[in-house]
């Protein structure tokens, strides 16, 4: 029998990794989160001309905003396991107004074709001061739109997406903006900034 009291909790996030460099990406519409691809289109070569530095975690090709990229494995690990629970803000804008309800929903756990998601954060917010779409959203005219704010904890392939199509609200427009500490405040599309690691997560 497993000993419960033996197995050790994941421990916090240790940011403070004198020779690790992380860079802050925000990027763009339409771009891929690796380096290279065999297929026509951009990757992170266009924006970044760093070497030995990797994704930590991804970021979907129609979908913009924060991706760290970072040179040391350990901490790459650590900032796309969800085993470290570390928050994932998103700007989302939704076709129609979701309703109190299907934000109790998203707070809650909605279930997913693979499985419940844990508990997030969400709220309706005003349409946030962002840059421009390239290209830009298809509307319908005839269906209004709105924007939430909706914090995860886990990474799963397009689970934002998933989760809000779940409650009844397509997303339109997808905007990582915050990963733990660090955000994507002040950066334009395609534009990066390295990030200071002489600090812990408390």
């Amino acid at each position: 029998m497993v000993n419960a009291a033996a197995i050790a909790e994941p421990r916090p996030l240790d940011y403070h990794c004198a020779m690790a460099r992380l860079i802050l990406l925000n990027k763009p519409f339409n771009v891929l989160s690796q380096f290279s691809s065999g297929e026509p289109g951009e990757t992170l070569a266009d924006f970044v001309k760093v070497p030995e530095v990797y994704p930590a975690g991804r970021l979907d090709k129609d979908s913009e905003g924060l991706l760290l990229l970072t040179d040391d494995g350990r901490l790459q690990a650590e900032i796309s396991s969800p085993r470290f629970k570390l928050p994932k803000t998103y700007l989302v804008q939704v076709e129609g107004i979701p309703t109190e309800e299907a934000l109790k929903k998203l707070r809650n756990g909605v279930t997913l074709n693979d499985g419940p998601t844990r508990p997030a954060e969400a709220k309706l917010i005003d349409p946030p001061e962002l840059w421009e779409r390239n290209p830009p959203v298809r509307f319908r005219k005839s269906v209004p739109d709105s924007w939430i704010s909706l914090t995860i904890t886990e990474g799963r392939n397009r689970q934002v997406r998933r989760m809000t199509a779940a409650v009844g609200f397509p997303t339109l427009r997808l905007v990582r903006w915050q990963i733990g500490d660090w955000t994507v405040d002040g950066l334009a599309p395609g534009e990066w900034r390295d990030a200071p690691l002489s600090r812990r997560r408390s």
